[in-house]
């Protein structure tokens, strides 16, 4: 037989003792005894009373604060410092190896002879005098062209991954090396970045690398034109199979067909051109091309 639920004298006798030690403990509490007021009275009285609110959470740990951020910053270079500390000796053999022509294990390659010659003959034929041009005409036609993507990405090379972490490492070093090349004296401050300032000591050592490889590719003896013709046919020949002849011609024949109209006023005006007959081989192509 099922009756009716008897509430029992003492369940409720025990509930009521237990809201009354809740409600003593709020009592007690000493941030909810205090009415609740508008955010510039609660400053003021603050201020006032010397007392100091907090709301869960201390107000430092909403957000970093200046002596934080000096702290961090601080800890941050210390361990910059001790990394390159690390690395520096593999970072300087790796920039005298690129600046150097006497410790490579193989010579200096011909193509880099004649393209730094065939740049000093264009300075002199345009009355170019400046130093700084010459220099910076070599610097972005091999070292920040070649040596600063291959750093970067060196899985363009070597069949390796490249972790997110490295990424910025190799940044830094590609960096040095393009301040290695520039010229210009930059002045550094505090807040320059972190990838200038740690290496700003050795920068005028690798300047000097730099100014003694191009000197020392000019006093190497020239590499003619005749021997130059022979080093590409050589490189065609055993490249041969690696490479598709039509592609490459179809990419000239783009720039040519952008670039017509200079190209031709500049054979035109140049006696090595002329001599060869170029302009006139140049319009011949022109004329099958377009049919």
């Amino acid at each position: 037989m099922l009756t009716t639920r008897q509430n029992s004298l003492y369940n409720l006798s025990l509930l009521s003792e237990r809201s009354e030690k809740s409600t003593l403990s709020l009592k007690n509490s000493p941030t909810l005894s205090r009415p609740w007021v508008g955010t510039s009275s609660s400053s003021a009285s603050k201020d006032a009373e010397g007392q100091k609110l907090y709301h869960l959470v201390k107000p430092t740990e909403h957000g970093p604060s200046e002596n934080q951020e000096k702290m961090v910053t601080e800890i941050y270079l210390t361990r910059l410092l001790m990394m390159k500390g690390t690395l520096q000796k593999f970072i300087n053999d790796l920039l005298e190896a690129i600046f150097s022509t006497s410790s490579r294990s193989a010579p200096l390659p011909a193509a880099i002879k004649y393209m730094f010659d065939f740049m000093d003959e264009q300075a002199l034929e345009h009355g170019i005098t400046d130093a700084e041009v010459v220099h910076a005409w070599k610097s972005n036609a091999l070292p920040l062209r070649f040596w600063v993507n291959l750093i970067k990405n060196p899985h363009f090379v070597f069949d390796i991954q490249k972790p997110t972490k490295v990424e910025g490492c190799l940044s830094v070093v590609a960096q040095t090396l393009m301040d290695a090349c520039s010229t210009q004296d930059h002045q550094l401050t505090k807040d320059s970045p972190s990838s200038k300032l740690l290496f700003a000591k050795d920068m005028y050592q690798y300047r000097d690398w730099v100014d003694s490889y191009y000197s020392d590719i000019a006093r190497l003896p020239p590499i003619s034109d005749q021997d130059m013709a022979s080093l590409l046919n050589e490189e065609s020949r055993v490249h041969r199979g690696q490479f598709h002849v039509f592609s490459a011609l179809n990419e000239l024949y783009k720039y040519l067909d952008q670039y017509k109209e200079p190209i031709m006023d500049a054979l035109e005006h140049n006696e090595h051109a002329q001599a060869s007959r170029l302009p006139g081989r140049l319009q011949v192509m022109k004329v099958f091309i377009y049919i």
